[in-house]
């Protein structure tokens, strides 16, 4: 009998934006359409469209912890994706949840922003966020305002990249991956930097002219998840996922959602 392949479990710890682009929804569908089975532990949620977040609602910690201990103590999971977490005492709750179930791979998007320009995370937290969990994850996938607030001063050019994914990567734990998104500096090409401690890797990809990206950052950061619950290799997700994000963007004029920056398209392959 032929033995049945396995199915990646993969888990997003991340806020709820209702608009679907980006957050807990967004990521369920990245890690849908690339072949992995999605589960998620809701940290916040939003009142949010395509145009602003009018709202953000944290999970109490003590329950951020009750859905991440009865989640492991039932499912496998194979690679774990943490996003928008608000506040700090749910930095706190997340970071104590990981290091308790020591889930092979953590991918942290240093979500801050959102798209419209509205803080996510509180200012009081970025310290917490610093200190528990930049050391627990295996790649972090800021963009250069992400990097910025981390660093405390800005990234303006392509060249300063590198050494802002070298600092980065001295405030993260000695055997992780920084992966620097470049897309908000302005030019023909969208420039990622990714950095290992020994190697600098740059992945390009043609900038399309869209004003829908709303939730690349996490969509980027769910691929980078759900490709390394599939072939176990950190070199080969970045890759990957770079190049599904760069056809999702292309695609995204497709789709009708809002009227301000709307969402990528998650499902181009699968919705031919």
């Amino acid at each position: 009998m032929e033995q049945t392949k396995r199915i990646p479990n993969v888990l997003t710890i991340a806020g709820v934006d209702p608009s679907g682009g980006a957050g807990i929804l967004a990521d369920v569908k990245v890690m849908s359409a690339l072949g992995t089975f999605a589960t998620s532990v809701i940290a916040a949620l939003t009142a949010q469209n395509t145009r602003a977040v009018t709202g953000v609602l944290p999970v109490p910690p003590e329950f951020v912890t009750q859905q991440l201990d009865t989640l492991f103590a039932d499912v496998r999971i194979d690679a774990v994706k943490v996003g928008m977490v608000g506040e700090s005492p749910v930095v706190h709750a997340v970071a104590e949840g990981l290091k308790k179930h020591c889930p092979k791979w953590i991918v942290l998007d240093t979500v801050m922003v959102a798209k419209s320009g509205d803080r996510l995370l509180a200012d009081e937290a970025v310290e917490t966020f610093k200190k528990e969990l930049l050391p627990l994850a295996n790649v972090i996938t800021p963009n250069l305002p992400e990097a910025g607030v981390l660093l405390g001063r800005e990234i303006r050019t392509q060249d300063e990249m590198y050494e802002a994914a070298r600092d980065l990567l001295a405030m993260c734990a000695p055997n992780a991956t920084v992966y620097l998104k470049g897309g908000h500096l302005e030019g023909d090409l969208a420039r990622d930097v990714i950095f290992d401690g020994k190697d600098f890797v740059v992945l390009d990809a043609e900038r399309v002219q869209t004003k829908n990206t709303h939730g690349t950052g996490c969509s980027l950061s769910s691929a980078i998840a759900a490709y390394l619950a599939k072939t176990d290799s950190l070199s080969e997700s970045c890759r990957l996922a770079k190049q599904y994000i760069t056809r999702a963007i292309a695609s995204a004029d497709e789709l009708e959602v809002g009227a301000g920056h709307g969402p990528i398209h998650h499902f181009v392959e699968l919705w031919k």
